[in-house]
């Protein structure tokens, strides 16, 4: 089933063919809405698919599944609207200082983009996910590299998004699929892709985008790589609902078998009665939690490996210990270490590294500054928190102080809540400082579109040959600024 050097080269130049048929809106517009309504047609065969090849259960896949067509829609409306083509004119003046020529501004679509689906979102993170739906949307086809976690569900939908195409006078292979590691190194240095999506592993992503970098002419590579998603409680927090923090702390790490890119994996939890508090409030609601199958044996090997190294650094504690369930599941657990350990580099800078799965590592801090110092030496991520309490909220104390320290560490910062669920919304942000991203970028909101355009600027074009979208008169009706006037 492995893609061959000349299948990979055969997907990229039909979906290269196919990039005159994305350029009319409209027609994109409802391909999208296509698309969605063929997959909500074919739920129940694509979820049974999803389960039998994951073990994520028909809840969450069909949660996902309307996550998925919602996500389409909704750039069917962002495709509509045309305000991400950021059209801006300015005619020409003569009296600035230089003088200011005719200039007409727009984004356009970069071309091919490869798209490498993650395991542990089989619809949402795969081949109609947000890499795909977003580069669609913006006029770039797609070659879809298959995640070996499910290739049969990733063959059906990729037959629903191709019979949507055919439906508008859209070739096929306007949406390529190919399988296998090498599969994926030819892609990226394919000549005729201009971008790269990829979620996945550290050790992975790198590689890809190394590889992206190196290209004769290197291309964008958007990455997610990998993130703690740190969570800070303070002592007035703690003092006011430590209860209510454990349980619901337990809810998301355990979520999906912690399988989510935004399950938080280092907590911060002040040392002292209300702390201890928290982590029995912890320990008793990830003793409840059934054992559960992770998306595969490599997976598993490597999350039992992973905790068991972390549980043998002396001075951590397990109160509930992670590990291995029964032949094909594992257990959710925690781990605890005193702050003052992750002061300094050192072996215990293995509990800064993310470990897939369902266990959180609680950082015990003496007071405010080892809890900086440990923030301090944290690496890029999607998500960070802080649980404060009613009068922190409300202005008093360093909640103000906290946010500004956690702002340099992601792309979310949440007040008062959990990381895990990633809304699809026009201001959300799923990203954040490398290793979490390697770009600036978002996947998953309205602005994902922006990481498959550029923009071209036209000077002294007759109007003539101006493309509609930047004639003064504005026939397409988009929203634009026209001579520094914002129009909508």
């Amino acid at each position: 089933m492995e893609a061959t050097a000349q299948e990979v080269d055969a997907a990229v130049g039909a979906a290269h063919a196919a990039r005159a048929a994305l350029a009319d809106r409209s027609v994109r517009s409802a391909f999208l809405r296509s698309a969605a309504a063929g997959l909500d047609a074919a739920r129940d065969g694509l979820v049974e698919t999803a389960d039998a090849e994951t073990a994520l259960g028909p809840v969450r896949l069909t949660g996902e599944l309307a996550r998925t067509t919602y996500q389409l829609r909704a750039f069917a409306d962002i495709v509509d609207e045309g305000a991400f083509l950021d059209v801006v004119i300015n005619h020409p003046d003569d009296t600035a200082t230089p003088p200011i020529p005719d200039l007409r501004r727009y984004k356009v679509p970069l071309g091919v983009v490869a798209v490498y689906s993650a395991s542990n979102f089989p619809f949402a993170f795969s081949v109609a996910g947000g890499d795909t739906a977003s580069a669609l949307a913006a006029g770039c086809p797609v070659v879809v590299k298959a995640h070996p976690d499910h290739p049969a569900l990733s063959e059906l939908v990729a037959k629903v998004l191709r019979r949507a195409a055919a439906e508008h006078g859209i070739p096929e292979g306007v949406v390529g699929l190919v399988h296998g590691f090498d599969a994926g190194i030819e892609l990226i240095r394919h000549p005729l892709v201009t971008a790269a999506g990829f979620t996945g592993s550290v050790r992975g992503g790198r590689a890809l985008f190394d590889a992206a970098a190196a290209r004769p002419a290197p291309i964008p590579f958007h990455g997610e790589l990998g993130s703690l998603n740190p969570v800070v409680v303070t002592e007035a927090a703690a003092a006011e609902r430590a209860e209510a923090i454990g349980s619901g702390l337990a809810g998301s790490m355990t979520l999906g078998v912690g399988q989510f890119c935004v399950k938080p994996g280092l907590v911060l939890v002040p040392s002292g009665a209300d702390g201890d508090a928290l982590v029995k409030a912890l320990t008793d609601a990830v003793s409840d939690t059934d054992a559960g199958v992770l998306l595969d044996h490599r997976m598993r090997d490597n999350f039992i490996a992973g905790v068991s190294e972390r549980a043998q650094l002396p001075e951590v504690e397990s109160p509930v210990t992670p590990g291995a369930g029964g032949e094909h599941t594992v257990s959710a657990g925690f781990l605890t270490v005193p702050a003052q350990k992750l002061a300094e580099e050192g072996a215990y800078d293995l509990l800064l590294e993310e470990c897939f799965g369902p266990v959180t590592v609680v950082v015990r801090y003496e007071d405010e500054s080892e809890a900086t110092a440990v923030l301090s030496r944290l690496p890029g991520n999607l998500t960070a928190t802080v649980h404060l309490s009613g009068g922190e909220a409300a202005g008093e104390g360093r909640g103000a102080e906290i946010l500004a320290e956690l702002t340099p560490l992601a792309g979310r910062v949440l007040v008062n809540g959990w990381p895990t669920g990633v809304a699809v919304a026009p201001a959300q942000h799923h990203g954040g400082p490398y290793p979490a991203t390697t770009s600036t970028s978002t996947s998953v909101g309205g602005t994902a579109i922006e990481r498959w355009l550029r923009p071209v600027v036209y000077q002294g074009a007759p109007e003539a040959l101006l493309p509609k979208e930047l004639r003064d008169e504005n026939p397409l009706g988009l929203p634009r600024r026209f001579d520094g006037v914002l129009e909508r």
